[in-house]
C-alpha cells in the first residue's frame, strides 16, 4: 500500500433547512474559517475549513459503547461529526449559547479525552473532544 492516499480531502456536505443559521453557527461561533462560497439562482453553499479530516468507521456495538461513555445511552444516528477543540468545556458552552442543544456535558473518556455531545444546526449530532495530557486527571 502506498504511503500517499489517493484521496486528497474528506468533505462532509450538510444540507441545512436554515442555511444562514447553520453558516453562522459553524463559521462564526465554532470558528471554522471560510474557504470558498458559491451561489446559484436562489441557493448558496459555503465551504468551511475544519482542520485535518479523518473517517472513523465503527460497528453498531462500538458506536453504542461510545454513546454510553459520552452520553450514558444510545443517541446517535448513523452519522456523528467530531471536532477536536482546545477546550471542550468552553466550546460546549459557546455552542450551547448559540443554540445547540447539549446532550451531554464534557465527560472524561477511557481513551483520555474530554468529550461532550450536542445536537447542532443541520440536524447534526456533534462530539467535541479535547485530548488530555497524561498528567491531566
Amino acid at each position: 500500500m502506498s504511503a500517499e492516499s489517493p484521496v486528497r480531502e474528506l468533505r462532509l456536505v450538510v444540507t441545512a433547512e436554515d442555511y444562514d443559521a447553520a453558516l453562522h453557527f459553524y463559521r462564526d461561533v465554532l470558528g471554522l474559517p471560510e474557504r470558498a462560497a458559491f451561489s446559484s439562482e436562489g441557493g448558496h453553499v459555503t465551504i468551511l475549513e475544519a482542520g485535518r479530516a479523518t473517517l472513523e468507521i465503527t460497528d453498531p456495538n462500538h458506536a453504542a459503547f461510545i454513546d454510553d461513555v459520552e452520553v450514558g445511552r444510545r443517541v446517535a444516528g448513523p452519522v456523528r461529526v467530531a471536532f477536536q477543540v482546545g477546550d471542550s468545556t468552553v466550546m460546549t458552552a459557546r455552542l450551547a449559547a448559540a443554540g445547540a442543544e447539549v446532550v451531554a456535558e464534557p465527560t472524561r473518556t477511557p481513551w483520555n479525552s474530554l468529550n461532550s455531545r450536542l445536537e447542532a444546526p443541520g440536524a447534526l449530532q456533534l462530539t467535541l473532544f479535547e485530548e488530555l495530557d497524561a498528567d491531566k486527571k
